[in-house]
This record gives structure tokens, C-alpha cells and sequence, in this order.
């Protein structure tokens, strides 16, 4: 099964210094036939203005992953982490029995960036931290793996069946994904155009894929984001 969701059917919010797109259900934007995909709960693709941010605020119970499309993010936590990532790096939190974070923009250009939940596969964790600096070029026509479960081999690890992964293609490149029986994925078009199981994407679209192979032929420079899971 393969579902083209185009963006202007998700939710959005304009809060001045944010401008979101809520992939599903969050904050003022409630759907009760969208409300997650398989463990994955939230997805929201955030444009944060220059010198604003999300202060200090609470967690539990979630497995936090963001990844940066644009700019530079700024974490700090209870943990006593302050780090700082760019485009294609990626952060992780468990915030299992509780933790407190902040997310900033403290540069001068917009800041764009995906932030996944990821529903736990048991609750109270211990609360863990990891991001993940790279090269570019670990994207460049070919799936980057950067986030697995606990006994996967990716660099972060998150405590439930899922494996996200980024790509980056040229103008005619093509490749393909495959999703296996019992397993599904949820792909976002963060930047570009594609034709994707003979479907038109542009850029801010999504796809749900159930058990389905995905295709892939890039119209131009096209930029992806995939979460792979169990069904």
C-alpha cells in the first residue's frame, strides 16, 4: 500500500516567530482519524525564526529524535547537555522518567528542522541523550541509517522497533527502498520534486508505504526522510 498525503492536507500553524506543518494530531491541530502512524506519534516539520525557540519544558515517556534540514539548533537539558547541529545532523532524547529541555535558534538565518516522537516500547526509561554530526556526503545517493533500535547497528539508538534514515539525490537519480513484510514506513519529501510509486511529490509532502517496495526518481536536487517500523 502506498498513500500520497500532500501537505496542504496536514495540519499548520502560523505562531508568528514558529510556522509549523503537524503531520498529525498536535497542539491545536486534532484529527482523531490522524493521530499517529504505527509508533510514530508525532512528526512535525518546524520553521523557527532567527533568536527564538522553545524554552524550558518538560518530557517523559517519548523517544525524541530532530533532525535539521537548515540552520542551527541549540539543545539544552537537565541532563547537562548544550549542543549545537546543523543540516543533516540528528538528536536524540529518551525522555523516559522525565527530563527538561530547550530547543533554540540562536543564529541569524531561519531554522528549519523535523522533530519525530516515537511512542517507547515500555515506560520509565532511564533519560538518555546523543546527536549525531556528519558529513553530508553519507546522504548522497544512497540511505544514510542513522537511528535503529537498541541491538541495531546506526550511531543512535532509540528504545523501539524503528530505523530512520535520510537521503539527498541529483536531478534523474533514481533508488529504491525496500519495506518488508510485517513493515511499514513514513516518508516526508523535505526538499525537492519526485516521482515516488508513480506519484508526483514536491516538497512537504509524505507518503504512508505498508509492506510496499518504495521507488524512487528524483526531478531535481530532492531531499527525503524516512521512519521504517514494524506494522
Amino acid at each position: 500500500m502506498f498513500e500520497k498525503i500532500s501537505s496542504k492536507q496536514l495540519g499548520h500553524a502560523d505562531h508568528g516567530w514558529l510556522n509549523t506543518i503537524h503531520h498529525f494530531s498536535f497542539a491545536n491541530y486534532y484529527d482523531p482519524n490522524n493521530m499517529n502512524f504505527g509508533v510514530l506519534r508525532v512528526l512535525n516539520d518546524d520553521f523557527i525564526k532567527a533568536n527564538r525557540g522553545f524554552n524550558t519544558h518538560p518530557h517523559n515517556d517519548m523517544e525524541i529524535v530532530t533532525y535539521v534540514i537548515n540552520g542551527k539548533l541549540t539543545h539544552a537539558d537537565s541532563m547537562g547537555n548544550k549542543h549545537e547541529i546543523g543540516r543533516g545532523d540528528i538528536q536524540y532524547m529518551s525522555a523516559g522518567t522525565g527530563v527538561y529541555h530547550s530547543e533554540h535558534n540562536l543564529g541569524n538565518e531561519l531554522l528549519r528542522l523535523i522533530q519525530l516522537w516515537i511512542i517507547p516500547d515500555k515506560a520509565g526509561h532511564t533519560p538518555n541523550y546523543g546527536d549525531l554530526v556528519s558529513d553530508w556526503s553519507e546522504r548522497e545517493g544512497k540511505w544514510y541509517h542513522m537511528v535503529s533500535p537498541i541491538n541495531g547497528n546506526a550511531p543512535i539508538k532509540v528504545h523501539q522497533d524503528a530505523n530512520i534514515y535520510s537521503l539527498a539525490l541529483n536531478g534523474d537519480e533514481e533508488i529504491s527502498f525496500e519495506v518488508k513484510e510485517g513493515r511499514q514506513a513514513y516518508l516526508v519529501l523535505l526538499e525537492g520534486n519526485a516521482v515516488i510509486n508513480g506519484e508526483l511529490l514536491e516538497a512537504s509532502d509524505a507518503a504512508k508505504i505498508i509492506e510496499e517496495d518504495i521507488q524512487i526518481v528524483s526531478k531535481d536536487f530532492s531531499h527525503y526522510l524516512v521512519v521504517e517500523m514494524k506494522k
